[in-house]
């Protein structure tokens, strides 16, 4: 089954009870037993949950999986992964990253005895100075949040392989539309539904997907000893963003490459960042492991100006100021005060978030439109 349809039909089938194309919301905590243990699969709605039931099956089958979690939100995704380490484990990470994540390695895991390796990944063999016989996980972003550094999974994925250790890949900003990581040898893809496959703003919600049934016995008995999932009516909005994922991202990347050339040629624009341009550093890299580039754009304005920096975002029209992406609306922020606030000035600087740094998302309005808020705003 061919990517477009599986957003419409992977791992979905008509309801049982009365043919419901689309899975039902089923809005209960608990089931009726017909004795002590007997039931039809389903007991209390932390375990599972027929509405989530058939999201999780259209996660995996999205992504080339074969299980998938889906949790309360990206964060609650990203935490179970942690938990399957103990105290003395070690993490690479990249040191481009969403703040979150950051703030939940450093502020909350840290303290429980697992260190965290904040490198650059722009060369994957630079993951090779830092594993020791302690290293038991390698966590990816590609694109990376906010500054649109690729990172070569395959590569990487060979690394971890080598060494017996565990890859997961952040999948948010390409989604599975763009690159499949599994694929391309990740144990663990990771996703802010939130984000691209929610697709409409009106969730929170986050998903892991893998292949091995040992691994997912051990993230399934997580997700319900901790207890952070999502519930059905997110479950069915998910599932409903889910199905125009292919056409969405369609115009995501066209909006997006228009808009990103648009910045590269204005005279107030210092950088941009967007991996499809030939100029950026791994851009044969994006083009061999990703269908398009993305709707994501960064970019600074000259001088590194912060007050320059805001003013743009709150001139902008038609482009909302707000937190997340991925919604069919376009949205800006400004990183080093929102999104990456939690990470610290020195830290997120020498990755590139300095203060005028702007990030878009950019949505499927008309192209025009878009153009000539930006214009209008930057002056």
């Amino acid at each position: 089954m061919k990517f477009n349809t599986k957003t419409i039909h992977g791992g979905q089938k008509p309801d049982a009870a009365y043919g419901s194309v689309m899975p039902p919301i089923y809005q209960t905590s608990t089931y009726a037993q017909t004795t002590p243990g007997g039931h039809n699969g389903y007991e209390y709605s932390r375990s599972a949950n027929p509405t989530r039931t058939a999201l999780e099956n259209a996660l995996a089958s999205i992504e080339n999986g074969h299980f998938g979690l889906a949790f309360g939100s990206g964060l609650a995704a990203i935490d179970a992964v942690i938990k399957l380490l103990e105290p003395g484990d070690e993490v690479i990470s990249t040191n481009d990253l969403y703040g979150g994540t950051y703030r939940l390695f450093t502020s909350i895991f840290e303290k429980f005895g697992i260190k965290f390796n904040f490198i650059g990944m722009a060369n994957a063999s630079n993951i090779e100075n830092y594993i020791t016989n302690k290293t038991k996980l390698i966590w990816v972003e590609t694109p990376t949040n906010p500054m649109m550094n690729i990172i070569d999974i395959k590569t990487t994925a060979k690394i971890a392989n080598e060494h017996n250790i565990l890859l997961a890949v952040d999948n948010t900003f390409a989604t599975p539309y763009l690159q499949q990581p599994l694929d391309l040898g990740a144990d663990i893809v990771m996703h802010s539904v939130t984000k691209y496959l929610g697709g409409h703003s009106d969730l929170v919600m986050g998903a892991l997907i893998v292949k091995e049934k040992a691994l997912a016995d051990k993230l399934y008995f997580i997700q319900n000893a901790s207890g952070a999932v999502c519930g059905p009516q997110d479950s069915f909005l998910a599932l409903r963003g889910i199905k125009t994922l292919h056409v969405r991202m369609q115009r995501h990347c066209e909006n997006g490459k228009i808009v990103a050339s648009y910045l590269a040629s204005h005279p107030k624009i210092e950088n941009v960042y967007w991996p499809g341009f030939e100029s950026h550093p791994n851009h044969n890299i994006a083009k061999a492991q990703m269908r398009d580039f993305g709707g994501m754009v960064s970019f600074t304005t000259k001088g590194n100006n912060y007050e320059e920096a805001i003013k743009i975002v709150e001139q902008l029209k038609v482009f909302t100021l707000a937190e997340s992406l991925g919604g069919v609306e376009s949205l800006a922020g400004h990183p080093a005060s929102m999104t990456h606030a939690s990470i610290p000035k020195e830290e997120r600087e020498k990755t590139g978030v300095v203060d005028s740094l702007i990030r878009l998302s950019v949505g499927i309005e008309d192209e025009a439109d878009l153009i000539n808020d930006l214009k209008q705003a930057i002056g």
